[in-house]
C-alpha cells in the first residue's frame, strides 16, 4: 500500500503540472506588440540622432583644425 501512495504523488504533480500548463498557455486579450515596438522604433531612432549629431560634431571639428 506504501508503494502505491509513491506513486499517487508523481501522478498528482502530472496532472497539477499539466493544469498549470493549461492555464499559463490560455488565450488571452492581449494588445500585442505594439507598444513594443513603438518602444524600439523610439530607441532606434534616438541612437540615429546621437550617431547624426557626433559624426556632424567630428566633421566640424576636422574643418575647424586645418
Amino acid at each position: 500500500m506504501a508503494a502505491l501512495a509513491w506513486l499517487l504523488i508523481p501522478l498528482f504533480a502530472a496532472i497539477g503540472a499539466g493544469l498549470w500548463g493549461s492555464w499559463v498557455g490560455r488565450n488571452r486579450k492581449t494588445i500585442g506588440d505594439g507598444t513594443e515596438l513603438a518602444g524600439y522604433t523610439r530607441f532606434r531612432e534616438a541612437m540615429e540622432k546621437s550617431e547624426a549629431a557626433e559624426t556632424a560634431e567630428k566633421t566640424a571639428k576636422a574643418h575647424t583644425d586645418v
